[in-house]
């Protein structure tokens, strides 16, 4: 079933009236379960769509259906609710408030949330959980200057689920990590889709790409190819990445 469908999608800016379309006529869905990369130049509109189909941004044309309902035709009220309580948002700046400790800004969602009649403490609980799935119950305590930007950014993760969402919306999440940490965040992002968590991220990374179960290629506002992972853990890391890469390149990256 898709979670997402989004149709004949555009988005134009004016700016010192000339019209400047980034988004073009984009159609595509996203169904339960899938982890779905959006690649291309930069410039070519990734960010652009993300936040369009996560309701974000306002649109120009078209529709996105989340979970069967039109976020565009939704009132900012009701759109504000529906993305705290059914997506989940992870950025490549790791935005938290500084006078709050790490297990604080992930529960905080929750408790912002009337999505459940769960009380502080079992909010509070379900956050504990969730740092000691991702390994960071360590820092529960700390402040967010007082943690490491792979541990910053797994806490990010950790806030981004604490409400169960239906989608997680990831824009360029290890794009500030060094090699090790990027390593480690998606580790845990597969783990999670894995579990049954919809994952959609925009990356410039091919390394990353890889470990999603399809590939949008966009360039200048279009989807201009969609690549298909093979599966299966015959299929070795570095394979599917020679084999993204190879397609990649046959798009001009």
């Amino acid at each position: 079933m898709a979670v997402l469908e989004v149709k004949d999608l555009c988005k134009t800016y004016v700016v010192n009236k000339r019209q400047n379309n980034v988004l073009k006529n984009v159609n595509f869905s996203v169904k339960e379960g899938e982890m779905v990369a959006i690649m291309g130049p930069s410039g070519s509109g990734k960010s652009t769509l993300l936040y369009a189909v996560s309701g974000m941004d306002g649109v120009t044309g078209g529709s996105v259906l989340f979970d069967g309902k039109d976020i565009t035709k939704l009132k900012s009220k009701e759109l504000a609710a529906l993305r705290l309580d059914e997506m989940g948002f992870i950025f490549q700046q790791m935005y938290m408030m500084k006078n709050l400790t790490i297990l604080d800004n992930i529960v905080l969602p929750a408790i912002e949330s009337k999505k459940t009649a769960e009380s502080k403490k079992e909010k509070t609980k379900r956050g504990e959980e969730l740092m000691r799935k991702l390994d960071i119950i360590e820092v529960a305590d700390n402040d967010i200057n007082e943690v490491s930007g792979g541990q910053l950014q797994r806490a990010c993760i950790c806030r981004s689920m604490i409400n169960k969402p239906k989608v997680l919306f990831a824009d360029e999440p290890t794009g500030a990590l060094n090699r090790t940490a990027s390593n480690e965040v998606m580790n845990e992002l597969v783990k999670l889709n894995q579990e049954g968590t919809t994952i959609m991220m925009v990356t410039h990374d091919a390394k990353v790409a890889a470990k999603c179960s399809r590939v949008l290629y966009i360039v200048d506002g279009n989807i201009k190819g969609e690549y298909n992972s093979p599966t299966g853990a015959a299929v070795q890391e570095k394979e599917r990445e020679r084999l993204l890469n190879n397609w990649l390149m046959e798009l001009g990256w």
